[in-house]
């Protein structure tokens, strides 16, 4: 059995990503719903799309559970709208799956989906919620994309899609959850200079950020009525605090520049698929490698 282990570990550590300079990086962040790729990665694909890298956004569920007024079937044409209008505004593609908001399971089915969205895009990097989210469509997202990121090189595992010929680097994203571990900054990049095209990307999910997650925590009256004052009130509301943790790692990566830092992403790797050496980190996140120099 120690054998099988060791062969399998082998497997993965040998089909790392290319990470030739000069080859576009292709990136997919998964997430539970259509605007959570957005909020927790939004700025690092934007400086991703500005260096000529291909970023595709994937929803797993439609979102339609995510409103105090409308049914499901309206809010999720209405989610997938603004789902496509925030990936215009960031230079990204997007896909949102049709699993049901509140319903997502960690099922073989949606494993599968997974497993071909990731073999799809040829990802170099994949992004997905860690497993200890409080939401259960983050989590099992987060277990999902965790059961494919071997299987995405095994041929007999959805035979209909070609199989990668190489393991991504897989990354969680920022969470501030304790239990069973907290999160860790193995990378903390600076978006300080695209925050308000950040904020212009979360601006197009208006049933969501002005709509429906005020209603449900009690702070409805709060929203500004006017489009200029909400954009000012969401990057104040939506602009996670830089926590010293998250400090620790922008000083690693950017030295002395950290001090500087307004506006930060931060991503730990998860300990699934290819592991990735430091200097591997500046091929993957090459804003770091140009910061640093």
């Amino acid at each position: 059995m120690k054998n099988i282990i060791l062969s399998a570990l082998v497997l993965v550590l040998s089909v790392a990503p290319s990470l030739s300079q000069d080859k576009p990086l292709r990136i997919i962040m998964i997430g539970g719903h259509p605007d959570d790729c957005e909020l927790q990665g939004g700025g690092t694909a934007i400086l991703y799309q500005k260096m000529g890298h291909a970023v595709k956004f994937l929803a797993v569920t439609n979102g339609d559970a995510g409103h105090q007024e409308m049914d499901r079937p309206a809010i999720a044409s209405r989610r997938l709208a603004e789902a496509k209008e925030a990936a215009k505004r960031l230079g990204v593609e997007c896909e949102v799956l049709s699993n049901h908001d509140g319903g997502l399971v960690p099922s073989l089915e949606v494993r599968l989906d997974i497993i071909r969205k990731i073999r799809e895009w040829n990802a170099d990097i994949v992004f997905s919620p860690r497993p200890s989210d409080y939401h259960p469509d983050h989590r099992y997202t987060g277990i999902l994309v965790q059961d494919a990121a071997y299987l995405v090189g095994v041929p007999n595992v959805a035979p209909d899609t070609p199989p990668l010929k190489k393991n991504p680097v897989f990354f969680y994203f920022q969470d501030p959850f304790q239990r069973p571990n907290p999160f860790r900054p193995d990378v903390a990049i600076d978006i300080s200079s695209v925050f308000d095209q950040k904020v212009e990307a979360l601006d197009a999910h208006q049933s969501q950020f002005y709509e429906w997650l005020p209603w449900i925590g009690g702070y409805l009256d709060k929203v500004p009525t006017d489009s200029a004052e909400r954009k000012k009130w969401l990057a104040v509301n939506r602009g996670r605090k830089i926590t010293p943790e998250v400090r620790k790692s922008l000083e690693k990566w950017y030295g002395g520049k950290a001090t500087g830092v307004s506006h930060a992403e931060a991503f730990e790797i998860c300990e699934y698929g290819t592991q990735p050496s430091e200097d591997d980190l500046k091929r993957l996140f090459p804003m770091l490698e140009k910061k640093t120099k």
